[in-house]
């Protein structure tokens, strides 16, 4: 076996977990398009992915998992922290003893008959300051192909590392796809991952939630930065000057949709373009200048297909036209490329359906693709990828926006008081359930900073990180926002339209930051005059209608008030002090 390190705390890291695997082979992934390729030819060859039409989108590719494995599985993903209240109330624990204990066995010789391939990446631009490494073991050249598009794979990640022991360890086998022994365990004292059982994106992709989020936001309260579940995007005016901003939305809210948002028509007239840096997760340190710096730890998209389609997202679209890795959607035998629901209005008539059974689109009345199917491509597609993707140093953020799907609750658009205020609008962030999700509609779900299933630690502490980081920024913290789009009238209609029309409430929120326009304020926090939110071009908006979506009802937040108590009295005294004193003061506001 060709070593490409000669880092003593990798090779015998190596060493420990070959012994425990037993691989067939072993090979090191050195990020070379020769070697992705050849391995992309094995797994076609094998039928683990399917060759699309090469003519029409070329380099793709369409892969189908297990029937029993089809989404990450919460109730399998365990914080195995030495101390059971260090993972806090709203993650699994196992003591890590017993989990090790637990997982080795399943590990034991599970790779006899198959091929361990190591693959070294890096999160982020390699040679950032920022960016950090990690190497997993795999038997999934699935996961190997992946992980190319979604991280920076290969010797220069190595080069990185140098002799450092900063690496995070992951450990992934298919094994049987048994749903029984399926664990996604995360170890954070130890910088360890192991993942088995599964061979789906976000349970086996450990450099994605896993690591990036995870395990980061364990390691970013421990050094001082931040890893968020956030978007990040850039603004440009037409003085070409770009203004960047982070924003945390849980799922369904349409965070994608924003990253990559195109201008409306009135607004791209004047010259405003829309960059995108990144479109699910943002690593947040200090800079040299005292100010808040981005990067996105991803070279890639690792996007949800249903429901993306030119009009909803043209810039997705368009990113998954080549090199890109499709998951569980339909298979069009008619010309040999993909479809999903949402696509368009012409399903196939000749066709497969996710799990690979004949579907004819026209007249089936089951879904063809997985709601959960996905598209992995890479960022650089991107129509609107912005040219500081890359940069080594981030991009500055000037604003944080949190948001949820709220029916009448939250306004348009508010800004919090000042950073502390900030954080508590975000740590009551809360979306209303759909009927996409299972169980009863309108229920509120708390979700705080969207990273309720991603915080590697104690929520009490991670909010107290928050704070914290506060202290540090001083008057250069980014200014904090909160959104709504899913207002709804009494006929549970939407009243903004939301999509690119967005554009016109972050120009609010610019505007804000740079301290050209003025704000009102409300019991809940600073809210646009209605004649400050350009309306220009839109049908069937006035200004009384932005009234009416920027009321804030005191009733509604009364109640809102008792469901908030609720949920913090989950943390007990991990709660900080600060966020008891806004919840308090807010009452008191309302009267």
């Amino acid at each position: 076996m060709l070593k490409m390190t000669s880092n003593q705390h990798v090779l015998r890291w190596l060493e420990e977990m070959k012994a425990l695997v037993k691989p067939m082979n072993v090979v090191w992934v050195d990020g070379s398009r020769e070697q992705m390729a050849e391995l992309k030819k094995q797994a076609i060859a094998s039928g683990e992915l399917i060759e699309l039409n090469q003519d029409l989108l070329p380099g793709c590719t369409l892969h189908r998992t297990a029937v029993n494995d089809v989404a990450r599985v919460e109730h399998r993903t365990f914080i195995c922290s030495r101390r059971k209240e260090d993972a806090g109330p709203t993650n699994n624990w196992e003591d890590p003893q017993v989990m090790y204990e637990k997982l080795r066995k399943l590990f034991n010789g599970v790779m006899h008959d198959r091929t361990m391939y190591i693959i070294p990446y890096s999160m982020g631009p390699i040679g950032s300051p920022y960016s950090k490494v990690g190497i997993e073991l795999t038997d999934s050249i699935y996961v190997v192909l992946n992980m190319d598009i979604m991280t920076r794979v290969g010797k220069a990640a190595l080069d990185q590392l140098g002799d450092s022991n900063d690496f995070v360890r992951g450990l992934h086998s298919k094994a049987d796809i048994d749903e029984e022994n399926r664990y996604i365990c995360h170890f954070p004292e130890d910088n360890t991952i192991w993942s088995i059982n599964s061979g789906y994106g976000g349970n086996v992709l450990l450099g994605k939630k896993c690591f990036a989020l995870r395990i980061a936001s364990y390691q970013g309260w421990k050094e001082g930065w931040m890893a968020e579940h956030m978007l990040i995007l850039g603004i440009e005016n037409p003085k070409g000057e770009i203004k960047y901003v982070a924003a945390a939305f849980p799922s369904a809210c349409g965070k994608t949709n924003l990253a990559m948002l195109i201008p409306p028509e009135v607004y791209q007239k004047k010259g405003y373009k829309v960059w995108t840096v990144g479109d699910d997760i943002a690593w947040m340190n200090i800079g040299k200048d005292g100010r808040l710096w981005a990067i996105n730890p991803e070279s890639g998209f690792f996007g949800v297909a249903p429901g993306t389609n030119m009009k909803s997202n043209p810039n997705a679209l368009l990113s998954t036209k080549k090199n890109t890795i499709f998951t569980n959607v339909v298979h069009n035998l008619e010309n040999n490329t993909v479809w999903w629901e949402g696509l368009d209005k012409n399903p196939p008539e000749h066709a497969l359906d996710w799990q690979g059974n004949p579907w004819n689109g026209k007249t089936s009345d089951k879904k063809g693709a997985h709601p959960n199917s996905r598209f992995t491509a890479p960022a650089i597609n991107c129509p609107c990828i912005s040219s500081e993707f890359a940069n080594p140093q981030g991009v500055p953020i000037s604003a944080i926006i949190f948001g949820g799907r709220r029916a009448k609750t939250a306004p348009l658009v508010y800004q919090a008081k000042d950073w502390e205020h900030g954080v508590f609008v975000g740590s009551i962030m809360a979306s209303e359930t759909t009927a996409a999700a299972t169980g009863a509609v309108g229920v509120v779900r708390r979700d705080p900073m969207a990273m309720l299933p991603f915080c590697g630690y104690h929520m009490g502490d991670y909010f107290q990180h928050w704070l914290d980081m506060g202290k540090k920024l001083g008057d250069k913290a980014p200014k904090i926002f909160n959104v709504n789009w899913f207002r709804t009238d009494d006929n549970g209609n939407f009243i903004w339209p939301g999509f690119g029309e967005n554009l016109r409430v972050l120009d609010w929120i610019i505007q804000r930051c740079e301290g050209a326009v003025d704000a009102v304020e409300t019991p809940i926090g600073y809210e646009p005059k209605p004649e400050d939110i350009n309306i220009e071009g839109l049908e069937g908006i006035t200004e009384d209608t932005i009234k009416n979506l920027l009321y804030v009802d005191k009733n509604l937040w009364k109640e809102e008030v008792a469901g908030i108590k609720e949920f913090y009295a989950k943390f007990g005294d991990r709660l900080p002090k600060e966020l008891n004193a806004q919840l308090a003061a807010l009452e008191q506001r309302l009267g």
